[in-house]
């Protein structure tokens, strides 16, 4: 079997850490080729992973011009390269793709009234319009494609009611030796931040910044938190900047910096920056509670990332973080930072809430697999190239 990965839209969050780890998993299976487009970066990223076929493919910068650059060119290329099965990974499939198509639909934004309520507040005008015509486009994708997958069953739950179409769940995968085997030191500075708050409460959220991540909540919950712990210092790590310019996508960063003024919390924010994905267990095991604000989601890769590294999680409660944590988290609606800080409370006065959710998020992480994974879309792959109208019994009992 011969697959065509198109991951040209692979440029930050889910997408760079989904073809991360899915190539060597395509890399080391007997019987079957993958030719991958992708960025010049990602593919000098992963030039060493052996089997694999990349294809230098310029297309523009803008979403909407790479979207018809890719209707128009990515045709033939897939039938030059010989593929059997087409699997689109960044939300927009083919209309007419020339072999059965697998569509990852991984965005909630399209389907999320939070969103586009947060947009017309924001009165950020130019992405509404920007979104609603790519959810047009994300929502003939499901049709034009042969089938459809989400990365959680509350997700292709939101497709269904969404387009009217069937979507199969499979999870995304993690890979425990891959994420903690790096021992590489962290930068100097970042270094120096850690060691510096030993003596705080050290909470912790991994994204860069965007809109839906819902930083304004997380941030509002920092001076309740301040004044509830009395003595014990607060600190929130954040692995991202409140400067536009040093985030990917149109999100503007500088609200979030003028709330942090605002709230005078300056000295409990401190941004980290970008961290090497390699690193990154060595930052969350320096700190004590995972926090994830977000109010849109289908994955969450930084929920398993802290259970696996076992600290305790403080979610937003969205089916998705459910279906993710399980008993491994203590969930908070997803617009109040008065329940924000009174679950980070509960664990910061409990050590034995702390250490159970610990022990059930490690449990819970193990769940997980990139194998399992790309197991289930080799076989539905396989299916398609064989009768393209018919799923395996057990993909149809998740569908």
């Amino acid at each position: 079997m011969h697959l065509f990965l198109n991951c040209l839209a692979a440029s930050a969050g889910g997408g760079l850490t989904y073809l991360r780890n899915v190539a060597p998993q395509l890399s080391a299976r007997p019987g079957v080729r993958t030719t991958i487009a992708a960025s010049a970066s990602l593919k000098h990223e992963l030039r060493d992973i052996p089997n694999l076929a990349w294809v230098d493919l310029q297309t523009h910068q803008s979403a909407g011009l790479r979207f018809w650059q890719e209707q128009a060119r990515l045709p033939g290329v897939i039938r030059r390269c010989g593929a059997s099965v087409l699997i689109s990974t960044g939300n927009f499939a083919l209309w007419k793709s020339p072999v059965p198509q697998i569509l990852l639909s991984g965005n909630s934004l399209y389907t999320s009234d939070d969103f586009y309520r947060d947009l017309r507040a924001r009165r950020d005008y130019r992405l509404w319009l920007d979104s609603r015509i790519k959810g047009v486009l994300a929502k003939r994708s499901v049709h034009w494609a042969d089938c459809t997958v989400a990365p959680s069953q509350a997700f292709a739950e939101e497709l269904r009611k969404w387009t009217g179409t069937q979507a199969i769940s499979t999870h995304h995968g993690f890979d425990h030796q891959a994420f903690f085997k790096n021992g590489t030191p962290l930068s100097a500075d970042t270094r120096r931040k850690l060691d510096s708050t030993k003596d705080a409460l050290r909470l912790l959220f991994v994204s860069h910044y965007n809109y839906y991540r819902n930083f304004e909540t997380l941030l509002r919950a920092i001076p309740l938190l301040r004044e509830r712990l009395g003595q014990q210092r607060v600190v929130l790590f954040l692995t991202c900047s409140f400067r536009s310019k040093e985030n990917p996508g149109s999100f503007r960063a500088e609200s979030a910096a003028a709330l942090v003024r605002q709230l005078g919390i300056a000295e409990q924010v401190v941004e980290l920056g970008a961290i090497p994905y390699h690193s990154l267990h060595q930052v969350y095991r320096a700190c004590d509670i995972y926090v994830t604000p977000a109010y849109a989601e289908t994955f969450a890769h930084p929920l398993v990332e802290a259970m696996a590294t076992g600290v305790p999680v403080v979610a937003a409660d969205l089916a998705v973080h459910r279906e993710v944590c399980g008993s491994a988290a203590l969930y908070f609606e997803r617009f109040s930072p008065q329940e924000l800080a009174e679950r980070v409370i509960r664990i910061a006065s409990s050590h034995d809430l702390s250490k159970a959710l610990a022990e059930r998020g490690l449990i819970r992480s193990r769940e997980f697999s990139w194998k399992k994974h790309v197991d289930e879309i080799l076989e539905l792959a396989s299916t398609l190239t064989r009768t393209p109208v018919r799923l395996p019994p057990r993909l149809e009992a998740i569908a």
